[in-house]
């Protein structure tokens, strides 16, 4: 069967896999990934202004195929109406908190190819509480809801290696 999707969302908490699993799926349906990570931070983890991200935001929306990896609530309902579908890494906070650890390791004083080039990978006090409090609490339930009165079709899965499955079962491009 080949994948239904040409502009599909990865939504999920901090080190769920987002990236990796949106850049698995870009070379395996030959469909652009889109870090919106990469499109928010400037070098140094500098921010881009909201208008500015907005814009650029703007021109992925209006491309014919895309992957969209990442949350940035004020923006989530306005790629959910442009997508065909959604996909929210559900994993839990322990073990997403084991994936940034890792991944800070991984990458410690470089960048991830994810991440816009001169913001070194770290982690800091604000990010793992995003992870352990505020996402599982706040974020995802409000992103469940906003995606189940959508309309939009989504899938939510409780591992990677339910997710890798579930990508495997489709015809490779």
């Amino acid at each position: 069967m080949r994948f239904p999707y040409q502009k599909l969302l990865i939504v999920g908490n901090g080190g769920a896999g987002k990236s990796t699993f949106a850049r698995y799926l870009s070379e395996r349906f030959s469909l652009p990934a889109v870090h919106l990570d990469k499109l928010w931070w400037l070098s140094g983890w500098v921010n881009r202004s909201q208008e500015e991200f907005d814009e650029l935001l703007e021109f992925e929306l209006a491309k014919q195929k895309w992957i969209i990896e990442g949350n940035f609530r004020r923006t989530f309902l306005k790629r959910l109406q442009a997508c065909d579908g959604a996909i929210m890494l559900d994993i839990p906070p322990e073990q997403c908190l084991q994936s940034v650890y890792r991944r800070a390791e991984t990458y410690r004083g470089r960048t991830r190819p994810d991440m816009t080039e001169g913001c070194e990978e770290e982690v800091h006090e604000d990010f793992i509480k995003w992870i352990t409090d505020e996402y599982p609490n706040c974020v995802r339930g409000e992103m469940m809801a906003i995606m189940q009165e959508s309309g939009k079709p989504f899938l939510v899965f409780s591992s990677q290696e339910e997710a890798y499955a579930w990508a495997d079962g489709f015809e490779k491009e």
